[in-house]
């Protein structure tokens, strides 16, 4: 996935259903909430379940 991917202008979060970034690691992430959700063999992984918070401290930079 890019960052200019037609398909993240229509991803959302399962939580909050807001937009997610994409990040250079190959996540997607929700800044609202801190959480960040894997990318597995170009599959956004999106179940509430399989989002992880992402520590106060640990910057998550966007890929832009």
């Amino acid at each position: 996935m890019h960052a200019d991917d037609p398909l993240l202008q229509i991803l959302a979060c399962p939580i909050d259903k807001g937009p997610l970034t994409l990040l250079e690691e190959g996540a997607l992430y929700n800044p609202r909430l801190r959480r960040r959700y894997p990318i597995v063999d170009g599959i956004p992984q999106l179940l509430p379940t399989s989002g992880e918070p992402v520590p106060q401290e640990e910057p998550a930079v966007a890929d832009e």
